[in-house]
């Protein structure tokens, strides 16, 4: 079968496809063939090294596909080894491309309990889209934050595949959206899934002005902030707000002011991936159609990974960028 190997770490280049051997068979594991995978910020982590990956490794989180045990066209959650308790994963979870083989590739294995349905009117590509940002999205907004309707919601970094995936769940919830953004073509973007205004973080005080934009001035109920900038997010948070935090590709440390984050009554709340039953809660929003489908910014043969990458870093795509199998 094709798949896309790296046998060593670095830039882009060192992902090739090859001709492997399929999967060997494991207990209690299904295979999957599948039709589409979809790139996320995890993916160029793994390529660089970061969570020393077995080597010669095939990456990749998020795909869709058919079980190959029973026909059923199925979407893949790449939380492995989730747990028993919902506050928090087990000291076994890792993400399906860590050190397991990922969805780079024309069939991938899996636990039973990491499929599901394909939504109904999703096609291939957004399907494969889905899961990682969305258990991410969903577990974030609802799991952990407890967004309601009609409360306020501020996403630092619009563009993304979690901003963009975040956007859709919290217009089917109800939230009034606003976002940060990085250019004025991205915040045109943003309007135009639902999102209500925003701000470029270009700016120095971007924090003052998106504050601004919130209900009487007064700050967002919650924020939600992906890329590791929450010691200037909390600026834009009302008293007694909610700031979610879960990614550091911009920053790896933050710097707070103690007095004022205990005196403004905030809650931080730490998330990342969310297990089997953010899962059911995420496709159940779906089913009802209630949340619109992934943004695709731009698609590419599996064997193209490559350049999938390049353009993953370039930080100017809007949504997913997503591989043909």
């Amino acid at each position: 079968m094709k798949a896309v190997v790296m046998r060593e770490f670095g830039d882009p280049g060192v992902l090739v496809p090859e001709d492997i051997e399929p999967p060997a068979t494991r207990p209690g594991w299904v295979p999957v063939e599948l039709r589409a995978s979809a790139l996320n910020w995890h993916d160029v982590l793994v390529r660089r090294g970061q969570y020393r990956s077995p080597l010669p490794h095939t990456p990749g989180a998020d795909g869709a596909g058919v079980r190959m045990d029973t026909g059923e066209e199925v979407v893949v959650l790449p939380s492995l080894h989730w747990g028993d308790r919902s506050e928090a994963p087990s000291s076994q979870f890792q993400i399906l491309g860590d050190h397991v083989p990922g969805t780079y590739s024309e069939v991938v294995s899996v636990p039973p309990e990491c499929l599901a349905p394909k939504p109904i009117g999703y096609s291939w590509e957004e399907a494969a889209a889905l899961p990682l940002v969305g258990v991410t999205a969903y577990r974030a907004l609802v799991t952990r934050a407890g967004l309601t309707a009609g409360e306020s919601l501020l996403i630092i970094g619009a563009g993304g595949g979690i901003a963009t995936m975040a956007t859709a769940l919290a217009v089917a919830i109800g939230a009034h959206v606003h976002v940060t953004a990085s250019s004025a073509k991205k915040l045109a973007d943003a309007r135009r899934a639902g999102v209500v205004n925003g701000v470029l973080h270009t700016d120095d005080d971007w924090p003052a002005h998106a504050r601004a934009l919130s209900p009487g001035g007064e700050g967002f109920d919650v924020i939600l902030d992906p890329v590791g900038l929450w010691n200037r997010s909390v600026r834009a948070l009302r008293p007694g707000g909610r700031l979610v935090v879960l990614g550091a590709n911009v920053a790896d440390t933050a710097d707070m002011d103690v007095r004022s984050f205990f005196f403004g009554q905030y809650s931080l709340l730490g998330t990342t991936m969310g297990g089997p039953a953010d899962f059911r809660g995420l496709l159940e929003l779906v089913d009802g159609g209630r949340v619109r489908p992934p943004t695709i910014a731009q698609t590419f043969p599996l064997i193209d990974a490559a350049a999938a990458h390049r353009l993953m870093e370039a930080g100017t795509a809007f949504g997913k960028i997503v591989l043909q199998h």
